[in-house]
């Protein structure tokens, strides 16, 4: 039975580390108003001055003090680690830092108070605090903020809310024992701290009463009908207690000598609840209720328990199966994600969507219907006139007309158009880049591929290519017509007027004032083609269309590859 309280403490400890609000541990919740003596009560049960003190609300964010018992054996080992006082203290958020002076705690309270909280605020997170000593029983207990009306300085105007939801939050646990501290000296029919213990706990099973200050009350009047539970019924008890005044608190009156003190009063003015009532018979039923609690609570405990474990242990599972070698922990992770990867792509996953399609369907959609027919639309000839086919074969032929079409004139149109290709291209990744991103945001490789595969046709016009000989058969058959026009074709290109010649001088020439325009010598769009423009315009065009499918064909088989 001594064990459970400690058990109960290292699970609190646990359970902050890993958030498990879910389950509701055992524990003393401490309830008063302001000024009702809750400080004094717990530092009665711990032997010292370390908690806060001053006007307004003092405890702003909720205690956890557990209280160990230290045995020989444990003082031993204490020495051993170099700790020369018989009491000390740790707490949680200051790990490896052991407090051996009480006021020191104090301080380390108050301050770390202020670090969570402004303007005299509340905060629900906790403080743990844990205090060793010999002289102490085992036992765990959380102090809240005290019960307040009137918000005092630069308190917030709905405190009074706060502090009442801070304080049903722990007391609504069913796992809660309620300790309520009221003055004697006050009408315990009005007690805020049992109006709210009432509201969790009506028929008060899990509520125990304090009534401090035994000693304050008015002459001639005592509390034996309270204690004897005659006018509050309270299931686990009512214990009264007397405080240290505020006179003993400035003479720094021990508690030891607080304590011999207050069996003296108990003896005097209540003989037959002396032995049943004092910090000391106090701190022994709260250990006992505690361990009692803790006892009754287990069965509920275990079950949970039980039930989360099996459920997050078939929350792991799904996650996989266990690796034994830590080193190939990534490598294993990263092959399933590319297998996984794959199988969607290939359409062998386990989850196959049925409303749209997806993966490698939607990306063959994208190449075989999207990017097939767009391809298919694009003419080959599209944007390139008879007049831009002229003037690059006249620009190609230079000074001099030739015999033959030029070969160069083809290479530069036909890069022109495939240069086309290459906008539908990229649009078609774009395409497959979010498919991809709906698998895994990756495919930045791509939009470079489609770059080098245009550049590449860019780079080599082949005029040896195999497909490429039907038009060069039809080159050919112009080729004879060409020759036999050689003899005035060349005549004719040097007699033909030019269209600015029945206008007048061209600008430049003969006028050696006005500098020689090139520009004014192109061919004009109304200008009638001859017969032999007709043919090379016509032979340029059957070489870029041929060509233009070859390399479209190229592009279209890649990309399905």
């Amino acid at each position: 039975m001594e064990t459970l309280i400690p058990i109960i403490n290292r699970l609190q400890e646990v359970f902050l580390t890993v958030g498990a609000e879910i389950i509701q541990l055992p524990q003393i919740v401490v309830v008063g108003s302001q000024s009702s003596g809750k400080s004094s009560v717990l530092e009665s049960l711990v032997g010292q001055d370390f908690l806060p003190r001053g006007s307004g609300i003092v405890t702003r964010r909720p205690l956890v003090l557990q209280l160990v018992n230290v045995s020989p054996l444990e003082e031993r080992r204490k020495q051993d680690n170099g700790i020369k006082a018989e009491e000390w203290g740790t707490f949680l958020h200051c790990k490896n830092q052991i407090f051996t002076d009480f006021s020191e705690i104090r301080k380390e309270i108050e301050e770390e108070t202020d670090r969570s909280t402004n303007n005299k605020g509340i905060s629900p997170e906790p403080i743990y605090l844990k205090i060793y000593s010999p002289n102490v029983l085992s036992l765990t207990l959380v102090d809240l903020p005290g019960i307040t009306k009137v918000p005092v300085g630069d308190q917030p105007e709905d405190i009074e809310t706060q502090v009442q939801e801070m304080i049903l939050s722990y007391i609504s646990n069913p796992n809660s024992l309620i300790l309520c501290v009221s003055p004697a000296n006050s009408d315990l029919a009005t007690s805020d701290a049992l109006k709210l213990a009432r509201e969790v706990d009506p028929d008060g099973h899990r509520t125990l009463l304090v009534v401090s200050k035994l000693d304050l009350m008015d002459a001639g009047t005592d509390a034996l009908e309270v204690l004897l539970g005659r006018i509050i019924p309270v299931r686990l008890g009512i214990i009264g207690v007397v405080n240290r005044s505020q006179h003993d608190l400035n003479t720094q009156k021990s508690l030891d000598d607080s304590c011999k003190d207050e069996q003296v009063f108990l003896q005097r003015h209540y003989p037959s609840l002396a032995s049943r009532c004092g910090s000391r018979y106090l701190a022994r039923t709260l250990s006992r209720l505690l361990m009692h609690h803790i006892r009754d609570c287990l069965p509920v405990l275990k079950t949970r328990v039980t039930v989360l474990t099996a459920q997050n242990q078939s929350r792991l599972n799904s996650y996989g199966q266990p690796v034994e070698d830590h080193s190939a922990t990534l490598l294993q992770i990263v092959t399933k994600f590319a297998t996984d990867y794959c199988n969607t792509i290939e359409g062998t996953a386990r989850h196959i969507q049925t409303s749209e399609l997806c993966g490698g369907a939607r990306i063959c959609y994208i190449f075989h219907e999207t990017f097939g027919r767009t391809l298919q639309s694009i003419d080959p000839l599209g944007g390139l006139t008879e007049l831009d086919i002229l003037t690059a074969i006249r620009n190609a032929t230079g000074p001099r007309p030739a015999l033959f079409v030029p070969e160069v004139s083809f290479e530069l149109l036909v890069k022109k158009q495939i240069k086309r290709l290459e906008e539908p291209s990229l649009r078609c990744v774009e395409l497959v880049h979010e498919e991809l991103q709906r698998i895994i945001q990756h495919c930045s490789a791509y939009s470079t591929q489609v770059h080098n595969l245009v550049a590449i046709e860019l780079a080599y016009i082949n005029t040896k290519h195999p497909d490429f000989t039907d038009a060069a058969q039809v080159s050919a058959s112009f080729l004879s017509l060409s020759q036999a026009e050689a003899g005035d074709g060349g005549k004719r290109w040097k007699n033909e007027k030019m269209p600015s010649e029945d206008k007048g001088p061209v600008p430049g020439f003969g006028s050696p004032t006005k500098a020689i325009n090139l520009l004014d010598t192109a061919v004009p769009v109304s200008r009638k083609l001859s017969t032999r423009e007709q043919r090379d315009c016509e032979v340029i065009q059957r070489l870029i269309k041929c060509y233009f499918l070859i390399v479209r064909k190229s592009i279209q088989d890649r990309s399905d590859s």
